[in-house]
């Protein structure tokens, strides 16, 4: 049956071909977005590092660049602590789910393994108002004051990277400038699994959390982490912005729940993944009306055909199952094409971890089954209306 199939289909391949260029295009779409979604489901998955449900964050607003003077930075800390809704209260360059980002490159001592790494200064709080763990050695504190080297601490993707094999806390790396001065130089204290600042959506990066101390070095934290008590309503927003009036009436403040932030960030995120599956939807509609259409005159086309099989002895059951099997094939082969040509990316790393294996496998069985599913419902009533056809009336139909 196989066979006497696809001698069929290779007499009509004139046709069939530009029907076959349709179903992999479909196929390629439905797969872009599947593979999409299904890289988003598998980074949510993971964990971003740190906590979200009881911080809220202040971003600080200076008319002039805000002074890295130990002494406001003191009383900011006092200040928020004395409030009973506070628990722990930090400091950082930017803040956890937004769009901020700080990259520099970075390497071994000696110049070798040289990357691109994420950062974010954070102050010796920041760990425990984060609620953040530590997999390996400890989270830097005043014991690191006057050390020799920045402390920093790293996430297991940097470590793995740079020092696989060995035992990471205590090993030193250097920022790697283009001019010939000697970068700043950083000692691992710790490794934490994982650190996503921009939250569940963001793909994994080599990230690097250094040490920032108020009153050295020029460049001062802009944003206050707060971790409050939980059920901490919103109104207390009125007091906080308040209470830094007093501390520091010049600047303005936006205060933003992590809650909040988190939601927004969602949202932004998901909203390409949206626009591209309202595309798709609207583009297989489209194939299915033009598949359906093409299978109609191909069916109108061979009724003359249809009439001598049922003729011979064919029911009405083998014309229908006959139409089916006919498109199911032509999917077939577009879709074996189209994973021919997509095989290439995950084995040549062109789109990174963006298109792992499980990624792969999974939107491939996906799509197969979103084209077999089109592939059927567009076959179901042409495959109809030719196995209704008496013997009789097609064999007279002109």
């Amino acid at each position: 049956m196989l066979r006497h199939l696809l001698k069929l289909i290779w007499k009509r391949k004139s046709r069939n071909m530009m029907l076959s260029l349709e179903i992999m295009l479909a196929f390629l779409v439905v797969y872009a977005i599947i593979a999409f979604g299904l890289r988003y489901w598998q980074l949510y998955q993971l964990p971003t590092g740190h906590s979200w449900q009881n911080q809220w964050s202040v971003n600080i607003r200076a008319a002039k660049d805000i002074p890295n003077d130990p002494a406001v930075f003191d009383n900011l800390k006092r200040g928020l602590q004395a409030l009973p809704e506070v628990e722990s209260v930090a400091f950082s360059s930017f803040g956890t789910y937004e769009l901020s980002r700080w990259t520099g490159d970075y390497g071994l001592p000696d110049g070798s393994l040289k990357l691109h790494v994420d950062g974010m200064g954070v102050s010796d709080d920041y760990f425990a108002t984060m609620e953040m763990k530590i997999q390996q050695g400890r989270f830097f504190s005043r014991m690191d004051d006057n050390a020799d080297a920045a402390p920093v601490v790293i996430n297991r993707r940097l470590a793995d990277k740079w020092f696989a094999g060995k035992n990471p806390v205590g090993q030193l790396f250097t920022e790697q400038l283009r001019s010939k001065r000697e970068g700043q130089r950083y000692r691992v204290v710790g490794v934490v699994e994982q650190f996503r600042s921009h939250g569940e959506f963001m793909d994994p990066v080599y990230f690097m959390l250094p040490r920032w101390i108020p009153g050295v070095g020029k460049e001062a934290a802009h944003t206050i982490m707060l971790k409050l008590k939980p059920g901490t309503p919103r109104v207390f927003e009125a007091k906080l912005n308040a209470r830094l009036k007093q501390i520091r009436s010049d600047w303005n403040y936006v205060i933003t729940p992590q809650t909040e932030a988190r939601a927004s960030m969602l949202k932004m995120q998901t909203i390409p993944l949206m626009i591209l599956s309202v595309i798709a939807c609207f583009l297989l509609v489209m194939v299915a009306f033009g598949l359906f259409g093409v299978l109609w005159q191909n069916t109108t086309q061979r009724i003359p055909e249809i009439g001598l099989r049922r003729a011979l002895g064919a029911d009405a059951g083998d014309i229908y199952r006959q139409i089916i099997s006919e498109q199911f094939l032509l999917s077939t082969g577009a879709i074996l094409v189209a994973l021919v040509l997509l095989v290439q990316l995950p084995l040549t790393g062109v789109l990174g971890d963006s298109l792992n294996w499980p990624v792969f496998f999974g939107a491939a069985a996906l799509s197969a089954s979103v084209i077999y599913l089109l592939s059927l419902l567009c076959s179901l009533y042409p495959g109809w209306h030719a196995a209704r056809l008496s013997p009789t009336q097609a064999l007279h139909y002109e």
